[in-house]
């Protein structure tokens, strides 16, 4: 039986973009509006990942990536870090059975250097256990930072150069991606922030180029389906055209 959100958009136009990209917003002030702590909103803001995920499958998105914690996200009060950190752990102890029963890829990106070992096994884990799958791949953003990584990928291209690998004339735009951490993955069809922000805020900088952008007024942890819906509605009626006249 269809839902009743499916049931009143019938006939609508929905585009599914092959990979949506969101930077999930709003935990704190979504916590601060209900008069609670902002560890409230944190918990909220991963059962609405959970929610996001169960409708990129089930609308057939192909990649989805997730901003959940960005290089410059240490910076916070180091108990709400501290409780950031431990929603990972028990997100990936609670969950990483039901995304591998659900044939989901799990891939992690974001600089791993100087990350504490108990987390980097949990990567590792979340990783190895999904690696065969075939279905949609979830991209996680942690300890990630758009600028870091094209940093990260200029000094990968100056060791090749070093090495006599590479040669300075050969260095294009896909020298560049070549090095970024999604090189094997389309570049995102619709960049998402919930909140009303209207920023990038370091993410994915280099892969949104010609990304279509979705903001939100919509704090995080308030994410459900017809907001999910209204975003597919919102991309069918954009005309990607990539610097050219015609839309592709």
């Amino acid at each position: 039986m269809e839902s009743n959100i499916e049931n009143a958009h019938k006939g609508d136009a929905l585009k599914v973009p092959n990979h949506l990209a969101v930077t999930m917003d709003g935990n704190g002030r979504w916590a601060i509006s209900h008069g609670k702590l902002r560890s409230h909103g944190h918990k909220a803001g991963t059962d609405a990942l959970r929610r996001l995920v169960e409708y990129s499958i089930k609308y057939d998105i192909k990649y989805l990536t997730v901003f959940s914690f960005s290089s410059e996200n240490w910076s916070r009060p180091k108990e709400e870090v501290n409780f950031i950190l431990r929603l990972m752990r028990n997100y990936v102890a609670s969950d990483l059975e039901k995304l591998d029963d659900n044939n989901v890829n799990i891939k992690i990106i974001g600089e791993r250097a100087g990350l504490d070992k108990q987390i980097i096994k949990l990567i590792e884990k979340a990783e190895n256990t999904t690696s065969g799958n075939s279905g949609l791949q979830l991209i996680i953003a942690f300890n990630y930072g758009g600028r870091g990584e094209i940093a990260r990928a200029t000094r990968n291209i100056a060791k090749k150069i070093l090495d006599g690998k590479l040669s300075i004339s050969d260095i294009d735009e896909n020298t560049i991606s070549d090095e970024l951490y999604l090189s094997d993955v389309p570049d995102p069809d619709v960049v998402l922030r919930t909140s009303g922000e209207y920023r990038f805020s370091n993410f994915l900088l280099w892969q949104s180029a010609y990304s279509e952008l979705i903001f939100i007024d919509d704090y995080w942890p308030d994410f459900n389906e017809e907001i999910f819906i209204n975003i597919l509605k919102e991309y069918a009626g954009r005309e990607r055209r990539f610097g050219g006249v015609e839309a592709k």
